[in-house]
């Protein structure tokens, strides 16, 4: 079985900085797209940065310039490297992935971590 675990919340003063780990493990054979979505009290998940496997990112446009997304393939592991953080960015961050295992492709979400934003 394939699975997601997260690390690296917690709680952070505004204008400072975390970084969040998934590493993915099991029988996989390859990780098209990782990302990070997040899902703040009374809000719907949205996304914040996802990453290909050939290094292409994007952004949600309320990151960019403040949070980078990065990821070590041989590792099956992504990270997101959130700066000047807000009170807004408060939220549980949930990694994803799109996967490629030997019996199909399956789509795994990470347990989620929190993250808090206040002074």
């Amino acid at each position: 079985q394939v699975q997601l675990v997260e690390s690296g919340g917690g709680l952070v003063q505004p204008g400072g900085s975390l970084r969040l780990s998934c590493a993915a493990s099991g029988k996989i054979f390859s990780i098209n797209v990782m990302g990070w979505y997040r899902q703040a009290p009374g809000k719907e998940r949205e996304l914040v940065a996802v990453i290909t496997s050939g290094g292409s990112t994007n952004y949600a446009e309320s990151v960019k310039g403040r949070f980078t997304i990065s990821r070590d393939n041989a590792r099956n592991t992504v990270y997101l490297q959130m700066n000047s953080l807000k009170p807004e960015d408060t939220a549980v961050y949930y990694c994803y992935g799109g996967i490629n295992t030997y019996g199909g492709f399956q789509q795994r979400w990470g347990q989620g971590t929190q993250v808090t934003v206040a002074s």
